[in-house]
């Protein structure tokens, strides 16, 4: 197999997205040849070790300005400079694909603006002005011959307009909030974007059979994210903590349900029960809410609230914990988790785990065998299997095991990304095979 597999993302790299990173490496590994297109600038401060061990080629695109309290007009006198001579020596090289592809993002932003007499939905220039700078470089580098974006909403559509732009096919993964939120895919357009990409992966089973409700295309496939089962392990002796340690990973965002851990504590402070519980994450908007409910509570002996860590650091970390807890919950506005990653090194490192019954995570873990699941946003249910596991040592180590067993036996990220690899193989040979067909036809 010839070519390289470019892959169009939102950042790169992102600390809370290592599933991109590792699958990057991972496919370098199996001898796929990549190169990387990031609409913005990464995270540079602190990224995971894997990173560095990425050989592909990284482009950053210019920055652009917001497009939110400014008209069209404005933004568009701030930001043409950045693109504009990319944008002529493409339309010099493929005017037809050019001039039909600008024809669909003006389209589409009359079609998809928020109501009947609202303005344009701007964002759809944006992202063309973005596509455009790419697509020059796929067709100067020759070598690209397919495309691929993770989230279905915005690298999804800068994919599609490159993928229009210079004539090469185009697939993207679908994750959690970017498939159910209305407003990340107005109308049918997450259908129309299915129907045009050679392929979709999701990494749940709940999102295969709600993508393939959208179209007929038999094209949608499920690819777990998986785990780098070798990075994530038990601590080698037995832990001896004084006192049960419980730990909860993710960003500081409603959708964590970390309110209803610190509601859950406070119960079993309460009943008398002695703990400690470490939340530890990026400090998104809810972070505020979550400190003063610590402080209301009077939980500060019980809880402690700590930014984000490593990978390696956080492995370290999950070793010298009992229990992982996750009451993560689906918003009124489709903001959900699929299967949140740090679940799963949570069960590699030999964590008894209690998450909630949403989404993919049903598929992870077995009540009462791998882990146990409640009901989400219920804060009952959440202390009384806290405290099932507070007071049952051998219950904690035979759910821990039995997460580590499953992890590796379903979920290891060298099994599921081999399903992406062939994915890929195949769409870069039917490229091929047409490709050549049109060359010497007959």
């Amino acid at each position: 197999m010839q070519g390289e597999i470019a892959y169009i993302l939102k950042g790169f790299p992102r600390l809370s997205e290592t599933f991109i990173s590792n699958e990057i490496r991972l496919l370098e590994s199996f001898g796929l040849r990549l190169y990387l297109f990031s609409i913005k600038q990464g995270e540079e401060e602190q990224v995971h070790e894997g990173v560095s061990q990425i050989r592909a080629p990284l482009t950053v695109l210019p920055p652009m300005t917001s497009l939110s309290s400014t008209t069209l007009w404005s933004w568009l006198k701030d930001n043409l400079p950045v693109c504009c001579r990319d944008h002529l020596r493409l339309f010099r090289r493929r005017p037809l694909p050019y001039l039909a592809t600008l024809t669909k993002a003006l389209w589409w932003s009359l079609r998809y603006r928020k109501s009947t007499f609202g303005g344009l939905r701007k964002v759809f220039i944006k992202e063309f002005l973005q596509a455009g700078i790419i697509a020059l470089e796929v067709i100067e580098s020759e070598s690209i011959r397919h495309l691929h974006a993770h989230f279905c909403h915005g690298a999804t559509t800068v994919a599609l307009f490159v993928s229009s732009m210079s004539g090469r096919s185009f697939s993207f993964t679908a994750h959690a909030k970017d498939i159910y939120q209305k407003d990340q895919n107005p109308g049918d357009l997450l259908g129309l974007k299915i129907r045009q990409a050679r392929f979709v992966t999701t990494c749940t089973g709940a999102n295969l059979k709600y993508l393939r409700s959208l179209t007929e295309r038999d094209s949608i496939h499920l690819v777990y994210h998986g785990l780098d089962i070798e990075q994530f392990r038990p601590a080698p002796e037995a832990r001896q903590n004084p006192i049960v340690q419980i730990i909860a990973v993710g960003r500081f965002v409603e959708k964590k349900g970390f309110h209803y851990l610190v509601e859950a504590c406070h119960d079993l402070k309460q009943k008398g029960l002695a703990f400690h519980c470490r939340i530890l994450g990026e400090y998104g908007e809810g972070y505020q809410g979550i400190r003063e409910l610590v402080d209301e509570l009077e939980l500060h002996n019980q809880i402690s609230l700590q930014g984000p860590v490593t990978h390696e650091a956080l492995a370290d970390i999950y070793r010298q914990m009992d229990i992982f807890a996750l009451p993560c919950q689906v918003l009124d506005n489709g903001d959900r988790d699929g299967i949140p990653n740090v679940l799963m090194e949570a069960m590699a490192s030999g964590l008894a785990v209690v998450a909630s019954r949403i989404s993919g995570i049903p598929e992870l873990i077995d009540h009462d065998r791998d882990g146990l699941l409640v009901a989400e946003k219920n804060v009952d249910a959440l202390t009384e299997a806290l405290e099932t596991l507070l007071a049952d040592a051998a219950k904690r180590h035979e759910l821990g095991d039995n997460a580590r067993n499953k992890v590796c036996r379903e979920f290891d990220a060298r099994s599921t990304n081999l399903r992406l690899k062939q994915l890929f193989t195949e769409c870069m040979d039917a490229d091929f095979y047409e490709m050549s067909s049109s060359v010497h036809p007959g």
